[in-house]
C-alpha cells in the first residue's frame, strides 16, 4: 500500500497513522512508523531494528519515544531517546528531555525541556 512512499529521513514508510486516527495505547514498530494522527502512549522501536519515527506537523505524542532516528514536525509531550538522530522540524513543539547524539533543529522548532547528549551522558555516569 505505501510502496514507493518514503519520509522525511528519506526512509521507506511502512506503517501509516492518519490523521483521523486516535491510538491510547503503546505503540511498538520496526521501519518506518510516519504518524499523522495522535498517540496516547510510548512509541518504542524493536531493539536492533532499522527504525525511524516521523511526526508530521498535525501529528500528535503524549508519551516517551524511543527509535533509533525521530523525525519530529508536530506536538510531543515526553521525553525523546533517539540512539542516531533527532531531527526537528519548525513545526516541532517538543514538552520534554531530548536524549540524543545528534540533533538538527529548524529555525521555530521550540523545546521545553533539556538537551541531553547521550555520549556526555554516558561519561558523567561512569566512574572515573
Amino acid at each position: 500500500m505505501f510502496k514507493g512512499k518514503t519520509n522525511a529521513a528519506g526512509d521507506q514508510v511502512e506503517t501509516l497513522i492518519g490523521p483521523q486516527v486516535v491510538i491510547h495505547g503503546d505503540v511498538r514498530f520496526a521501519g518506518g512508523l510516519h504518524v499523522e494522527g495522535r498517540i496516547v502512549g510510548k512509541v518504542v522501536a524493536e531493539p536492533g531494528a532499522r527504525a525511524v519515527l516521523t511526526l508530521s506537523e498535525h501529528g500528535s505524542i503524549e508519551g516517551e519515544v524511543h527509535a533509533p532516528v525521530v523525525v519530529l514536525n508536530g506536538r510531543l509531550q515526553g521525553d525523546v531517546h533517539a540512539a542516531e538522530r533527532v531531527e526537528l522540524a519548525a513545526n516541532a513543539r517538543v514538552q520534554g528531555n531530548l536524549h540524543y547524539k545528534v540533533v538538527e533543529m529548524a529555525a521555530g522548532a521550540t523545546v521545553t525541556g533539556r538537551l541531553i547528549h547521550v555520549d556526555a551522558a554516558e561519561d558523567v555516569a561512569a566512574p572515573a
